[in-house]
């Protein structure tokens, strides 16, 4: 009589994750070497002759029984509460910077996508009448989203206003994609199998398609939080979930050292009543003033731009004012209106027919005026030399570990395998720094 597979332990099927992670290798192939690898073996507890699982059992564990478990922050905890068991951590600042990951599939320019839905449209026509060819609207030749949304839907219009036409299955069929598409082109401008990855911006002239991991770390070098989010987030507003995990996490925290992301006005005042000190280059221009949350555009720090609530970032910047006279200066950051006019964000935001969207920040502020002070102090100058600290972890997730791009599609797999990657690189350094 068959019932079925055995079933596994839990603590060995994580072993086979963690593996794969060392390793940088797949499913099957992990599990190939399992097979006659007697490190694989001894790791996992196994006996030479012991057979090992199928590979589809380590593909549906990883996707299906750690789907809804926390398991980035699970496992941080565990790592870092061995370190302080240890005595590994002695220090009491952490390092806090993020690093971007591609997303496992490619994007497409939302033109592109129109153009060839309306094209397979088009072919679905003319495969029954072609004659209807001269009854098409005339295609738009410009490289302009607004005009090439018009296009299709004059294009979707023309044939559903014919039934003949429009009540064949294969036309009806591809009319419905392309009304879809029309609809997810004006809410996200971005089309891609990984519905969670967005465009992030990694300078002015460049930018990635994927997501960001916002990690805490400590002068030993022990990750002691991290936060994935999609592409277009900004490092700053990250700081204080940081900061709270990594005090959850047990680590006592005085110092927070960082790049000029983190020294935003809201990050300072939360800092500055814990009485902890933000190693930060200051830009005056981080200040958020009173706008509401919903309101506020993330600075990134590496295009030295500002981006809106929908992800877009600024074309260019200027200050205006007078320094020392009169009122405040204020830097003015300017957007691109074409994107403005199709965001489902504009309400309340963008007012229809203005041929300009700014977005303005007053330079002076109290906290960075203290924090002015504190930057030319020795202690910041000797903290600030750590920073180059979390760049080499970052190669290290990305280089050693593939934390470069996401092996699966979504955020909740990006943090598994986030999660996965930091638990390898915990233990890596907690067993050099015993040894």
């Amino acid at each position: 009589m068959n019932n079925g597979r055995m079933a596994e332990s839990p603590v060995r099927m994580f072993k086979y994750l963690l593996l794969k992670t060392i390793y940088t290798i797949s499913d099957v192939d992990v599990v190939e070497r399992s097979r006659y690898d007697m490190s694989f073996k001894y790791f996992l507890e196994m006996i030479p002759e012991e057979e090992v699982i199928n590979s589809s059992s380590l593909t549906k564990f990883r996707k299906l029984r750690l789907k809804d478990t926390d398991l980035l922050d699970l496992l941080i905890n565990k790592t870092v509460s061995i370190a302080v068991e240890k005595g590994i951590i002695r220090s009491k600042s952490i390092i806090v910077d993020a690093t971007h990951m591609l997303s496992r599939s490619n994007p497409f320019s939302a033109i592109e996508v129109l153009r060839e839905r309306s094209k397979l449209l088009r072919k679905a026509v003319y495969l029954f009448d072609e004659e209807w060819k001269e009854n098409m609207p005339q295609k738009n030749i410009d490289n302009d989203l607004e005009k090439e949304l018009a296009y299709c839907k004059e294009l979707e219009q023309r044939i559903e206003n014919e039934p003949t036409i429009s009540s064949i299955p294969g036309v009806k069929e591809k009319l419905n994609l392309l009304k879809e598409t029309i609809e997810d082109t004006q809410e996200n401008f971005i089309l891609s199998k990984d519905t969670d990855a967005r465009i992030g911006h990694k300078s002015a002239d460049s930018s990635f398609f994927g997501y960001k991991t916002h990690i805490a770390m400590t002068e030993e070098r022990i990750i002691t939080a991290a936060v994935v989010t999609s592409g277009e987030k900004g490092d700053g507003p990250e700081l204080t979930k940081l900061l709270q995990m990594s005090q959850e996490n047990g680590i006592d925290v005085d110092t927070i050292i960082g790049d000029t992301a983190y020294s935003g006005k809201e990050n300072l005042k939360i800092t500055t009543e814990q009485n902890i000190k933000i190693v930060a280059r200051l830009n005056p221009s981080i200040t958020q003033g009173t706008r509401k949350d919903e309101d506020k555009f993330d600075y990134n720090k590496d295009a030295d731009m500002f981006v809106c609530p929908a992800g877009h970032m600024a074309l260019k910047k200027a200050r205006q004012g007078t320094k020392n006279i009169g009122k405040n200066q204020a830097v003015t950051y300017y957007f691109d209106t074409d994107k403005c006019k199709t965001c489902p964000l504009k309400e309340g935001c963008y007012k229809e027919g203005a041929k300009t969207k700014t977005y303005s920040l007053t330079i002076k502020s109290d906290l960075h005026q203290e924090q002015t002070v504190f930057q030319e102090t020795d202690y910041y100058k000797e903290k600030s030399k750590h920073r180059y600290k979390i760049e080499a972890k970052n190669s290290e997730l990305k280089n050693i570990h593939g934390y470069d791009r996401a092996i699966s599609y979504g955020i909740s797999n990006m943090q598994m395998q986030g999660a996965l990657a930091i638990f390898a690189v915990n233990l890596k350094r907690i067993i050099k720094l015993t040894e």
